[in-house]
Parts: C-alpha cells; sequence; structure tokens
C-alpha cells in the first residue's frame, strides 16, 4: 500500500519525489522502507555523500535481515508445535 501511495505522488510531481531516481525510490518503498529513509537517502544522494548512502542502505539491509531472521524464529516455531501435535495424535490412535 505504501508503494502505491508513493507511486501515486511521484505522478503528480511528474517525475522522481524529492530527486531521488525512480527507481531507488521505488525500491526502498518496495523494501518497507519509511518516508524518513527515503528522505534520508535523498539527503545523502543531494550531497553528493555516495560512501554515507552506501552505509546508510546497508543498514536499512541489516534492519530487513533482522526482521527476516525474527520471522523465521517464529515460523520454526509454529513448525515444532505443529510436529509436536502431530505426534501427539499418532501416539493416541
Amino acid at each position: 500500500m505504501q508503494a502505491a501511495i508513493i507511486k501515486s505522488k511521484k505522478k503528480e510531481r511528474g517525475g522522481a519525489m524529492n530527486g531521488l531516481p525512480a527507481e531507488m525510490e521505488t525500491a526502498l518503498a518496495d523494501a518497507g522502507c519509511g518516508r524518513g529513509a527515503v528522505e534520508t537517502a535523498q539527503r545523502l544522494l543531494a550531497a553528493g555523500q555516495t560512501k554515507e548512502l552506501i552505509r546508510f542502505l546497508r543498514l536499512c539491509r541489516c534492519d530487513l535481515m533482522d526482521e527476516l531472521h525474527e520471522r523465521q524464529r517464529r515460523v520454526d516455531r509454529m513448525d515444532f508445535l505443529i510436529r509436536k501435535t502431530e505426534k501427539t495424535i499418532t501416539t493416541k490412535e
């Protein structure tokens, strides 16, 4: 939904929002980055701080990986509960 909002705002302004290349803006939105992250990326790009932009994008990536690992732990726990419940059912039969 957030990506759709950003895309519609781009159309209203006739191009990339805040001077970010449209591809980068869309990629940030698709990755789930909020308005603040888009603005930070725009500021770093506009200032020509390419190394800092790369560092910032890597930090965003690390946050996404942390979220991914947390969700994987939840899935693993659910798998455990399913196996345990299936085992309980088969031992009762």
